[in-house]
C-alpha cells in the first residue's frame, strides 16, 4: 500500500536492464500471474504433459511389439529435435522444417490429442493452481516427508523407458557430458 505504481514499474525495468533481461525482452506481469502461468505450463506441457505423452507413446509402441530402444528414440529422444525447432522459430517454423509426412501427421493428430477432454484437464489443472489446492497438496506431501513424490520418483526411475534410454544413450557417448553431475539438470 502506498507504493507508486510508476516508480515500482521503473524500478522493475531498471533491475531487468541491470541483470541483462532487457537483451531478450521484458514482459510486464505480476508475481501472481507469473507463478500461475509457470506452474500451469510446467504441469500441462513442459514437464507433466511432455512426460505423459512420451511415456504413453513409448508404452503403445512396446505393447504393439516394437523394440523398446526404437520406441525410446521415436517417442523420447527425438523430442529435443522438435523442441529445438519450436524454440528457434515457433510452431510454424517447426512445421516447415519437418518432413511433409511428419507435418501431415501433426495436423491430423493434434486435434485428436488436444481434444475437449484434454482442454477440460487443462482447465482443472489451472483451477488447482489458482485456488491453491495444488500448493496445498505439494506442501502437505512435503511436510509428511514426501511419500507421494518419492513414490512417483521411484515409479519413474524404474519404468522400462529408463532402461531403454540408457541403452540408446550408451550408443551416443557425446551425451555423457550433458548427463554428468555438473551438466544440465538438478
Amino acid at each position: 500500500p502506498g507504493a507508486d505504481p510508476r516508480r515500482t514499474r521503473a524500478l522493475a525495468l531498471a533491475w531487468a536492464a541491470g541483470i541483462g533481461c532487457g537483451r531478450s525482452g521484458v514482459i510486464e506481469s505480476t508475481a501472481a500471474i507469473e507463478a500461475e502461468t509457470d506452474l500451469f505450463g510446467e504441469q500441462a506441457v513442459l514437464c507433466g504433459g511432455l512426460q505423459g505423452l512420451i511415456v504413453a507413446a513409448f508404452e503403445t509402441l512396446v505393447e504393439a511389439g516394437y523394440p523398446a530402444e526404437l520406441a525410446y528414440i521415436e517417442c523420447c529422444h527425438e523430442a529435443k529435435q522438435v523442441a529445438d525447432l519450436v524454440y528457434a522459430g515457433g510452431l510454424d517454423f517447426m512445421r516447415r522444417k519437418i518432413s511433409n509426412t511428419a507435418e501431415f501427421g501433426a495436423h491430423a493428430a493434434a486435434p485428436r490429442i488436444a481434444d475437449e477432454r484434454l482442454r477440460e484437464t487443462f482447465r482443472q489443472l489451472l483451477a488447482e493452481v489458482r485456488d491453491g489446492s495444488f500448493a496445498k497438496r505439494f506442501l502437505d506431501d512435503t511436510a509428511a516427508g514426501g511419500p507421494w513424490m518419492n513414490a512417483r520418483r521411484t515409479e519413474g526411475a524404474t519404468h522400462p523407458i529408463e532402461g531403454s534410454g540408457r541403452s540408446v544413450r550408451s550408443l551416443m557417448p557425446w551425451l555423457a557430458d550433458e548427463a554428468s553431475p555438473g551438466g544440465p539438470g538438478r
